[in-house]
Order: C-alpha cells, then structure tokens, then sequence
C-alpha cells in the first residue's frame, strides 16, 4: 500500500518531519534486523526501497509513510465516515486518508504535543481547510463536546508495539464506548501478539 504526502520537512522542539530515500541496500539491512526481531516474538514489518517521510522525536523515528505504517491504517481507512475523531496527529497521514474520502464530512484530532501540531497541521488546513481541527491537549483527559457522536475513532498515540499499551487501549476503549459507533486502534493485534509472545 502506498500513500503519498506532500507535508514539508521542517522542526519544531525536539520533532522535526524529514524526507528520507531508501536505497536497496538500505532496505536489506533494515529487514534483516526486523527479521531477527520476529524470531524474538516483535512483529515483522519490513521496508522496501523507496523515498519515505519520517516523523521524528530527536533521532527515533515515531511514525513514516513505510508500508508497515501504512498497512496498519488500511483497515481504518475503509472504516471513516462521516464525523472522525483520531487520537493522536502524526504526520497527519491517518487524517488526510479520512478526508480523501467523500463521505467523511469532519475530523477532529486531539494531540498532546504542540510542536507536532506547529509542524503538521498548517499543512493540513490549507489542504483541508474547515474540514479538520486539531485540539492540543491529552487524549485521556480530553472531553468531547456533548451530544457528540463520533461515526469512527481511530486510536494512534503510542511510539511502539509493546504490550504496556494495551491498558491504555482498554480506558480508551471504554471512554469512547457511547461516543463511538466503531473505534480501531493502531497495531492492536501485534500489541496483543507481544502480550503472548513475552507476557
């Protein structure tokens, strides 16, 4: 799966978006140690050459546009329609693939980080325009307007697979329980895959 973004490269604070071309060989020593990681129970998520979009938290990469990444959102994006919240902004990829689509009318994102919002959403209001806004503040405290209920909630605010996550996923889950008609989470079966694998 493959989805293009045009969002510039810049830095905000410790995160900065960088564009980034992987060459063949590159790929190969990348899927090899991903490799090894799957032999240890992590999930295999490989990469192939290519040029890519990095979102970064100094020199960690926290989210691309690599088909791993993208695959985990495949699902979402079959599932947006109408009114969509997503926890979690990113490089914004999970809000533009909600708005490329007709029938997804608004997207409200909450984000915890304000140098993350200074760096994706002005790309994404003037693309969008008033069909998106971005609240800067926690996902766990935030409070939804009342009487609002979201057609999908899509949950993406964890930096890796590691089954720590999964009580987090779980007050999510039942914050949003009647707000929600459908609610997904990132990489929610390799979080329970690790679970099993390492307890």
């Amino acid at each position: 799966m493959r989805f293009e973004t045009d969002i510039p490269e810049g830095q905000s604070g410790q995160w900065k978006v960088e564009k980034l071309a992987i060459s063949q060989e590159e790929a190969k020593i990348y899927n090899l140690r991903a490799q090894i990681q799957a032999m240890q129970g992590r999930p295999f998520r490989p990469i192939e050459p290519g040029n890519y979009v990095w979102l970064k938290r100094g020199e960690q990469v926290v989210m691309s546009n690599t088909p791993a990444e993208l695959e985990d959102l495949g699902f979402w994006q079959s599932k947006a329609t109408g009114q969509v919240l997503i926890n979690g902004l990113g490089l914004g990829i999970a809000a533009e693939m909600a708005l490329e689509k007709s029938n997804v009318t608004y997207v409200t994102v909450i984000e915890i980080d304000q140098d993350v919002i200074k760096l994706v959403y002005p790309y994404l209001q003037k693309k969008y325009g008033d069909k998106i806004e971005v609240h800067w503040t926690d996902a766990f405290g935030w409070r939804p307007p009342r009487g609002i209920k979201y057609d999908v909630v899509w949950h993406d605010i964890w930096d890796n697979i590691c089954s720590d996550n999964l009580e987090g996923m779980a007050r999510l889950r039942k914050k949003y329980a009647r707000r929600a008609v459908w609610q997904g989470f990132w990489a929610h079966s390799d979080h329970l895959r690790v679970k099993r694998v390492w307890g």
